[in-house]
């Protein structure tokens, strides 16, 4: 599809250095999109970002660890410098770290927790601002969050992930709140089964086998369908808000 009403917008994607957030990012920018990618890799977002500018699109590399405030914090002041003010964040950081809660992993925990919950909070702390502004201004404004199906569908011994994505699409309602009364639409997204780098996280042998066969007998979203998704729900009139949006490959239940 063409989304042209993307080509005035300012966009600011978490988690760009791969998956659904790189697939975004690209996306977004090539539909004339400017696009801050924020992750840690710098070495991956720098490639990303020269790819999209040789292809013609405007990215910019900005290194951030979204459980570090003082990392947010200094890459929106780099986005800030470089784009000004942004009318599109989408909070698509996160990882996925499943294990029987009896082996008590407080360290999964603690980086589930400060990524995929926390994280967004910082994120959307440096940046509300600016989308309440857009939208004073009568232009579109979006903060976009990249959930799960595991929010409201519990797969064993994932509880702590399952835990942290519920909050967060709890948290987009609350937001929605919030923010829909200026004018500033928020979106939350949950995907299901979706071939991405998370599954390169478990370190459960026999997990990793479990989701190796859901994916063999399913067969995934690929991280390009959900970007596509994300497109369409930012590129609509501004007085539509896609609220919540739940994707699955369509053999999944």
């Amino acid at each position: 599809m063409s989304y042209d009403a993307l080509s005035t917008r300012t966009a600011v994607v978490t988690g760009a250095a791969s998956g659904m957030g790189e697939a975004t990012a690209r996306l977004l920018a090539a539909h004339g999109a400017r696009v801050a990618l924020l992750a840690r890799r710098a070495e991956r977002l720098d490639e990303l970002a020269a790819k999209i500018n040789a292809e013609g699109g405007r990215a910019l590399a900005v290194t951030a660890d979204v459980t570090d405030s003082g990392s947010v914090a200094a890459a929106a002041a780099r986005v800030h410098e470089v784009y000004g003010p942004v009318d599109l964040v989408v909070n698509s950081a996160g990882v996925m770290l499943p294990n029987p809660i009896a082996d008590g992993r407080e360290d999964e925990w603690a980086r589930m927790i400060d990524t995929n919950l926390s994280g967004a909070l910082r994120v959307i702390r440096a940046f509300v601002p600016d989308l309440v502004a857009a939208a004073a201004d009568g232009r579109s404004a979006d903060l976009v969050n990249v959930s799960s199906i595991g929010a409201h569908v519990s797969f064993p011994n994932y509880a702590v992930y399952g835990a942290t994505k519920a909050a967060l699409t709890h948290l987009s309602a609350t937001l929605r709140t919030e923010l829909g009364g200026q004018d500033v639409r928020v979106t939350n997204i949950e995907p299901g089964l979706t071939s991405t780098e998370l599954a390169d996280h478990i370190d459960n042998a026999e997990l990793s086998g479990q989701l190796d066969g859901m994916v063999s007998a399913i067969g995934p979203l690929a991280a390009d369908d959900v970007a596509d998704l994300i497109a369409y729900t930012t590129s609509r009139p501004r007085h539509v808000n896609l609220r919540q949006v739940v994707v699955l490959p369509t053999r999944q239940a």
